[in-house]
């Protein structure tokens, strides 16, 4: 996890902070609220048991918005383009879709990675605006692009 969070080469593309310790990434996995009362989920890709990427839903906490969550992933800059972010995409959207009764998937995405925004397009996210000035990057402020994702097929309530 440090590896990737921290490579200069990955970590353009998120909105994590560079030199983060494994004893700060061990902390922030361990505290994360996932379990049986929350739709908070976080898992990782490995291949030959090393991990390559991670994913997490983020669900939202304000009363009104408990249908909705964000959603983060970063994949190792040697395991880009081999399918990795797919599959993470898919296990997340089942989940939210089939398991955590979420309706409303968001994310944000910096405008110049593009092969993040194919995949979002690809799995079905539809850009809704622009941030300005979203966060600072390498010592310049960049936009991002706010896309969400509307489940596609709610589930329907039983018939009396």
């Amino acid at each position: 996890m440090v590896s990737i969070m921290g490579d200069l080469d990955v970590l353009p593309g998120l909105l994590q902070l560079p030199y983060a310790t494994e004893a700060a990434w061990k902390k922030r996995i361990e505290e994360m609220p996932v379990g049986p009362t929350t739709a908070e989920l976080f898992i990782v890709a490995e291949r030959g048991g090393d991990v390559v990427g991670n994913a997490g839903v983020h669900p939202l906490q304000h009363v009104r918005r408990r249908h909705a969550a964000g959603i983060g992933m970063a994949v190792a800059k040697h395991a880009q383009g081999q399918g990795v972010g797919t599959a993470l995409m898919a296990a997340i959207i089942d989940w939210a879709d089939n398991w955590a009764q979420l309706l409303r998937l968001e994310l944000t995405v910096y405008p110049d990675n593009d092969a993040a925004l194919a995949l979002y397009r690809k799995c079905g996210f539809v850009h809704e605006g622009t941030h300005r000035a979203f966060a600072l990057r390498n010592g310049v402020y960049i936009d991002a692009h706010c896309m969400a994702r509307l489940h596609p097929n709610p589930p329907p309530l039983p018939q009396a």
